[in-house]
């Protein structure tokens, strides 16, 4: 028992050695050299020269000591020291002393002068009183003297390489000296890892994958007993903020071991061969703490493939921190118990080797969050936030389609401020969707100067979008429509845009309709066009392209694509067609968005009524939401086998 209680006892943990107390002792014998070097540690009384004439004119000086021809001592007789004069003095003093001891002590001015006073005081007085001369030195306060340069040099010598050594870059990697080491930081499994799974919402997949990392951390045996291999590495591939970095700190947290964090952009120094020393550096630590996770985030910032971007064919540092990580990774044992987990949104330009087995055996995908996800996406970022109790996060995750989890994220954050602005005791639904409009649309600009023809072509635009939108059976519903400038934008119309996994011809043609519809109307109404369709004409343009050179959709071209999802065309200076089938593309994207913007012209001729009395609602208004095209157009003329989606009302 007596030993369980010695093994339960804390670790004491001993003060750090500071080398300063070592700067600050030295100074301090510096000092005392200096100061009392000299010899006795007792001070003389002081007096002044009139003083002293007096004592020499009673008998009262048994002998003066010039020092350096500046300092006069002064040593008293035996019967002078037991005047009351001299013993009110003896306070603080030496005026009890032995007779080795001066009592007095004064400067003098000229040297010269004073001799003459002294002699002249002694020849009226007819003294005895002995006048000698002495030279004090202080040996150790001249070294000192001599040697002060040359210290201050030497410690302005090594604080500056102190600093450049750890200093200013920080982490463990340094600047000069430690240029080689790894700039990795180490998260402590007991102290700094505390993230687990808890705190990752949806990605169930991912973290289904990712669990068995944590097993084969916890339990290697488990598997190796099986003549199994542990992995070497996993490679995290998702859009930006789908929460890639957050999946691997939960990895770490819960297998309890260490984790190394940093980006690929860490390595990257414009030193030849510092990239590869710090791989080479980053897996000896890792190795030596193992089991361990070695996460570098951005991979994709040394791991592109070698050879794309090397035209002058010199020495590229990148592909030889690339090389040095390739050998890292499928070199150490097998058993090593280091697994590397990397991240990255460009898997398609990564070098071939970098993916082969054996180095990122697991390939694990990070979509971004569907319905049921963003809903408990919600519930995650909304538990620090003071909410109305009726809040509907079904409604919020619908509200949200394409959105990432740090979209998500953002969007209750700026609810809370909004609130806050607001003085809201606790942030309610039009808090939510006003973050939304926020986000997605940009800041509200009500004093922004615009003429009445020009937000009435506003008006006529946004109208012709909500119009067509609303007569297109494939048109993405419509949320809110505004014409109060955000952004850069001078209106904005809101849509629902349908969750599909896959995507048909009508779909998208219907979809380049709506996107017309406002250019159309402009052409309808006032038979002029105006640059207020860029936005749209860019969005057409890209989804045209896509239909006849991605997803062959166009029967002139056939089923053919120019997409390459390996990236391997990406620096490529040549087309991978031929002049003629560019001619054909061209015309056949033409062919495509003209139709189509027809085609939206032709409803709005139909609806023009509908559409004036649109445009001069929104133009009252500024803002209407699809209560107010239901009042004007009726229900949609087709149905769709799909949930009614709750949208806001005016406030």
């Amino acid at each position: 028992m007596a030993d369980d209680k010695k093994d339960k006892k804390p670790e004491i943990k001993k003060p750090k050695f500071n080398a300063y107390w070592i700067y600050g002792a030295i100074l301090l014998v510096f000092i005392g050299i200096q100061f009392f070097g000299s010899g006795s540690w007792a001070q003389p009384a002081k007096t002044t020269q009139a003083e002293f004439e007096q004592f020499l004119r009673d008998g009262d000086v048994e002998k003066v000591e010039v020092v350096n021809k500046k300092v006069a001592k002064v040593y008293l007789t035996k019967e002078a020291k037991e005047k009351a004069v001299h013993a009110n003095k003896k306070k603080n003093s030496i005026l009890d002393a032995g007779a080795s001891e001066p009592n007095y002590q004064f400067e003098f001015g000229d040297l010269q002068n004073f001799e003459n006073s002294i002699a002249t005081i002694k020849q009226q007085n007819n003294l005895s009183t002995q006048v000698v001369w002495n030279t004090e030195s202080n040996v150790w306060g001249e070294i000192l003297i001599s040697l002060l340069p040359f210290v201050i040099i030497i410690g302005i010598w090594i604080f500056i390489m102190r600093r450049m050594s750890s200093g200013g870059g920080g982490g463990a990697g340094g600047q000069i000296f430690n240029i080689g080491k790894s700039k990795a930081k180490l998260f402590d499994e007991k102290t700094d890892v505390k993230t687990s799974f808890k705190d990752v919402a949806g990605l169930e997949g991912a973290k289904e994958e990712v669990q068995e990392i944590v097993d084969f951390l916890k339990t290697p045996d488990k598997y190796t007993s099986l003549g199994g291999k542990i992995p070497k590495g996993a490679l995290l591939v998702g859009p930006p903020g789908t929460g890639k970095t957050l999946l691997a700190r939960a990895v770490a947290g819960e297998a309890k071991v260490p984790f190394y964090s940093l980006s690929g952009s860490d390595f990257v120094e414009m030193f030849v061969g510092v990239g590869a020393s710090r791989v080479r550096d980053l897996f000896k630590q890792a190795k030596e703490k193992a089991p361990a996770i070695i996460f570098i985030d951005e991979i994709d910032a040394i791991g592109r493939a070698r050879g794309k971007n090397n035209f002058s064919g010199s020495n590229d540092e990148r592909e030889n921190t690339l090389n040095q990580l390739l050998t890292e990774m499928d070199g150490f044992g097998t058993n090593s118990n280091v697994i590397v987990i990397a991240a990255t949104n460009r898997a398609d330009v990564l070098d071939k080797a970098l993916m082969r087995a054996g180095r990122f055996d697991r390939q694990i995908y990070v979509d971004l969050p569907d319905v049921r996800e963003r809903k408990e996406i919600f519930e995650v970022h909304l538990r620090p936030i003071k909410t109305d109790e009726s809040l509907d996060l079904d409604f919020f995750a619908k509200q949200t389609p394409g959105f990432s989890g740090a979209d998500i994220a953002n969007v209750c954050n700026e609810a809370a401020l909004i609130a806050a602005r607001n003085e809201h005791k606790f942030v309610a639904k039009q808090d939510f969707l006003d973050a939304v409009d926020r986000i997605v649309g940009g800041l509200e600009k009500k004093n922004k100067i615009i003429t009445p023809d020009e937000k009435k072509a506003i008006a006529y635009h946004e109208a012709g979008h909500a119009t067509v939108s609303w007569m297109l059976e494939h048109a993405a519903p419509l949320v809110k429509v505004t014409i109060v400038p955000r952004g850069q934008s001078l209106g904005a119309a809101w849509y629902l845009p349908e969750e599909r996994l896959i995507v048909r011809p009508n779909q998208m043609l219907d979809e380049m309709c709506a996107a017309l519809g406002g250019r159309a109307a402009e052409k309808v109404i006032f038979n002029e066009i105006s640059t207020g369709a860029l936005s749209d004409l860019e969005k057409v343009t890209k989804q045209a392209r896509a239909m006849v050179t991605i997803y062959g959709l166009n029967d002139s071209i056939g089923n053919l694509t120019y997409y390459d999802s390996s990236g391997q065309n990406e620096y490529g200076f040549s087309k991978p067609y031929s002049e003629k089938t560019a001619e054909m593309i061209d015309k056949e994207i033409s062919n495509l968005i003209e139709t189509q913007y027809q085609r939206a012209i032709d409803l709005l001729e139909l609806h023009k009524d509908k559409l004036t009395e649109l445009a001069n609602v929104l133009l009252e208004k500024e803002v209407i939401f699809k209560d107010n095209l239901q009042k004007i157009f009726g229900n949609r003329p087709f149905q769709k086998d799909e949930e009614e989606t709750e949208t806001a009302t005016t406030s």
